[in-house]
């Protein structure tokens, strides 16, 4: 599972019994969005099934959903019109994202970098996360770490999890699995500015911003 296209279509077939799963907000993210001033447009990169764009709706003017998977993005249209909030849902890549660069307010990147099959794809997610955000408009990126107790670990790794559907199949997901050290070098060697890295019930977060100055 070292291409992006098995893992689109991995999320294709999983997409609805997932979405059925992925109901309530993370309390990070709460508390993100919930400091965070109101904006223009904000981003849900990796929306799944738009679970934390509904929360960026309530602060902001205009919310985009991106993921590699249509599954998904269908299940964010079902939730969008059965909450009654506005979603402008986009079919992209993580690493080269269909979005005019400073054209992001606020954005949540919550349990998706993980799943990008490489290094370099994940430092090039980073670096175009920093071309879309506007200056200074932040961002909360999530990634499973090592510290979670499924694991036993110090190092980071690559894995396969298998998510079992409804009638007994196994879908192997892939997961790049950080360890904090390796999570805050990569968000600081890349093109945004860091406020800070922290861990949370088994996940590394980092609150990031857009450059204050671009090249």
């Amino acid at each position: 599972m070292t291409d992006r296209r098995t893992v689109r279509e991995t999320y294709d077939r999983i997409a609805s019994h997932f979405a059925q799963t992925r109901e309530y907000a993370w309390p990070e993210v709460e508390a993100f969005v919930e400091g965070a001033e109101d904006a223009g447009t904000a981003l849900d990169l990796g929306c799944g099934n738009g679970r934390h764009a509904e929360l960026l709706a309530e602060r902001a003017t205009r919310v985009v959903g991106v993921d590699l998977s249509r599954g998904a993005l269908a299940t964010a249209r079902d939730r969008a019109a059965a909450r009654d909030f506005a979603l402008h849902l986009v079919q992209g890549d993580a690493s080269t994202l269909p979005l005019r660069t400073d054209g992001v307010d606020l954005a949540v990147y919550v349990a998706a970098l993980h799943h990008l099959p490489s290094r370099a794809l994940r430092r090039a997610s980073l670096d175009d996360l920093a071309r879309v955000l506007a200056p200074g408009a932040r961002a909360l990126v999530s990634v499973w770490s090592v510290t979670h107790s499924a694991f036993d670990a110090t190092e980071g790794f690559d894995t396969t999890v298998g998510w079992t559907l409804p009638d007994g199949e196994v879908v192997e997901r892939y997961y790049h699995v950080y360890d904090p050290a390796e999570f805050e070098r990569d968000v600081r060697e890349s093109a945004l500015a860091v406020e800070r890295c922290y861990e949370s019930e088994g996940n590394c977060y980092a609150v990031v911003a857009g450059p204050r100055h671009r090249p």
